[in-house]
């Protein structure tokens, strides 16, 4: 760690106590100040705000103005106190994790493990992602993979965030050979894939009735490690309350030899998920960033 005392590091520093000192409260407490600072967030988010607004109309047709405004809010406050909970993120022991988290239909995923399953939980970006990954890796080698971030330091505690308990993490452009080793000899997959890919390998595929730009890795990696895919969702429940960790049954005759076929069926399950908690998906991600030929952006 000595390397990161540079003064130019001296601010981040800063700020990775105000978050730890934070995460010493009571999660309510922390919750509500996060909810406040998303509520501020909103009214100076500027491009952000445009791309949620024209993600929420996009996927939300039958929404008027109003509601699209409270879904936006919404959003927001949820944003908001998952960056204020990035401390327990950080730092929150595994004790605490696991009395902040519930278990819902849990026996879909201990049934796949107890039969000797690889096994690739389904993760979509829900603003409170991280915490379902934390909360399992102690019981079995949790693998996730992670892009390396500029910012040193902040790459260095997001990996040994991650990886505190156990989890063990794959760099995004690694061997896909070690991924799949590591899946068949028992470490599930956390696996985070409904980002645009940008320029790489990707397919089209509809997402809330919209031709959505899709990378094919989860079917990919699925047929490669013969493993069970699992729905997984991280929710924040109201009120400060904690969080609820979701599993869905697995994924029935999956994957298949159509790769557009197979990302229709993900984008499905990642929908269902959306419509239980609307307000936490990643909504200021730019979904629908990459067109398919010949269509204009829709930003």
């Amino acid at each position: 760690m000595t390397k990161y005392t540079h003064p130019r590091y001296w601010l981040l520093w800063f700020g990775i106590l105000l978050l730890w000192l934070i995460s010493l409260l009571p999660y309510r407490v922390t919750a509500f100040l996060g909810r406040g600072l998303g509520s501020i967030m909103y009214l100076v988010a500027g491009r952000r705000a445009h791309i949620a607004k024209t993600n929420l109309e996009l996927c939300f047709p039958e929404f008027d103005s109003d509601q699209i405004e409270a879904l936006m809010k919404a959003h927001f406050k949820a944003l908001g106190q998952a960056v204020l909970t990035i401390g327990i993120n950080l730092f929150a022991s595994q004790r605490r994790l696991q009395r902040l988290v519930t278990m819902r239909d849990r026996h879909y995923f201990d049934q796949q493990i107890a039969a000797g399953k690889p096994v690739i939980l389904l993760a979509p970006h829900f603003v409170a992602m991280e915490i379902a990954g934390l909360v399992l890796a102690p019981e079995r080698h949790m693998l996730s993979m992670y892009q390396t971030i500029r910012n040193p330091l902040i790459d260095h505690l997001i990996r040994r965030s991650r990886s505190r308990f156990g989890g063990i993490m794959i760099e995004r452009k690694a061997d896909m050979r070690q991924v799949v080793k590591l899946v068949r000899g028992g470490s599930p997959f956390y696996y985070l894939p409904d980002q645009d890919p940008g320029s790489s390998d990707k397919v089209f595929a509809p997402f809330f009735g919209i031709q959505t730009a899709v990378t094919p890795g989860l079917s990919r990696f699925a047929r490669l490690s013969k493993a069970v895919v699992i729905p997984c969702f991280t929710k924040m429940l109201p009120h400060g309350a904690g969080y609820e960790v979701i599993f869905l049954p697995p994924l029935e005759d999956f994957p298949t030899k159509d790769a557009v076929e197979d990302a229709r069926r993900m984008n499905e399950v990642i929908e269902q998920g959306i419509r239980e908690m609307p307000a936490q998906y990643f909504w200021v991600h730019r979904r629908f960033k990459s067109r398919p030929e010949g269509e204009e952006s829709l930003y």
